[in-house]
This record gives C-alpha cells, sequence and structure tokens, in this order.
C-alpha cells in the first residue's frame, strides 16, 4: 500500500509569480524552487551539482553577470542582503524543474513538483490557445478587410455610374413613334 502524506497547498498564482522569462524560456529561480520544496537553496545546489550530468544547459544554466544585476536591481536588493543572492542563482527550465524530481526525494518536493509541471503545462496551452485565437482574428480580419474593399469598391462604381447619370442629358428616343386613337 502507497503511503499517505498530505499535499502541500501552495496558490498556483505564487508559483506562476515565481516563473520568469530568461534567455528567451520560462525558468524558475533555484531559491523559489528551494522555499517552495521546503529546503535550502545551498542543499538544492548542492544536489543539481552532485548530478550535474542530469541538468544540461536546456534544462539548467547559471545567471551570467549582467543578467544577475539586472535580476536583483528589479527587486531592490542590496549587496549587503544575504538571502542567497550572493551568488548568481541557477536557472531551471521546464525540464530542468521536471529533473529536479529525481534528485529531490522528499514527499513535500514530490507534490509540488507535480503542481508546478502542471502549471508550465497550463501555461503553454494558454499561449497556444492565445495563438489559435490569434490566428482566427487575424483570418477574420483579413477576410474583412478583403470584403470590406469589394464592398468599397462595388459603392464607388456604383457613385461613379450615379455621376454619370446625373451629368448626362436626356437622350432622344429612336425608333417609330405610334399614335393611339383617341376615345371619344
Amino acid at each position: 500500500m502507497a503511503k499517505k502524506h498530505t499535499a502541500l497547498s501552495i496558490p498556483d498564482e505564487l508559483i506562476m509569480n515565481q516563473i520568469y522569462y530568461l534567455r528567451g524560456q520560462k525558468v524558475m529561480i533555484d531559491r523559489d524552487l528551494a522555499n517552495l520544496y521546503g529546503v535550502e537553496t545551498k542543499q538544492l545546489k548542492r544536489q543539481v551539482i552532485r548530478n550535474i550530468e542530469r541538468f544540461p544547459e536546456d534544462f539548467m544554466f547559471e545567471m551570467n553577470k549582467d543578467e544577475f544585476e539586472n535580476w536583483r536591481s528589479q527587486f531592490g536588493t542590496s549587496n549587503s542582503d544575504k538571502m542567497g543572492l550572493r551568488y548568481a542563482p541557477f536557472c531551471f527550465t521546464e525540464q530542468g524543474v521536471a529533473m529536479l524530481s529525481s534528485v529531490l526525494n522528499s514527499p513535500q518536493a514530490i507534490s509540488v513538483n507535480i503542481q508546478i509541471i502542471r502549471i508550465f503545462t497550463r501555461i503553454r496551452q494558454m499561449l497556444l490557445d492565445n495563438t489559435e485565437l490569434r490566428l482566427a482574428i487575424e483570418k477574420l480580419v483579413t477576410k474583412t478587410d478583403n470584403n470590406t474593399k469589394n464592398i468599397e469598391l462595388v459603392f464607388q462604381y456604383l457613385d461613379e455610374l450615379l455621376e454619370k447619370k446625373d451629368n448626362q442629358k436626356p437622350r432622344k428616343q429612336i425608333g417609330f413613334k405610334i399614335k393611339l386613337p383617341q376615345k371619344l
């Protein structure tokens, strides 16, 4: 029988607010993940370094100096603020977060990891849905623009025909005129 453990309740919004966009990828920072998993940042980093072969560059990377300074300035942290910010953080992509489940095995880490992967999947689906919606709207706009141009062209021709009709002198009828007998 499987062990039963209480599911940790972390609001999805909290996790979503800890997903950053860096180097064209959605990533989570080591200290945020450590906090969610209930471990110290140095313990998480230690496990990652011990299992570094599981974390290629597309799974995890370390912020470079410019990224690190920019990221720190966004949060207003000073140099004296130790909170795990003395060293550039590790950034984990969705695949890197999934790989963390193989090196952190606590029930809390497993539960939170599942939740994070579901959120990444939901974000990807929302982006896909928005892309499909945007493409459908663009197609509709293009179709409408073409129809609008066609309708405008028809009205332009009608206007030209009406102008020609107004500018023309009445034409003289041709042919025979038949006189009908008048009734008495």
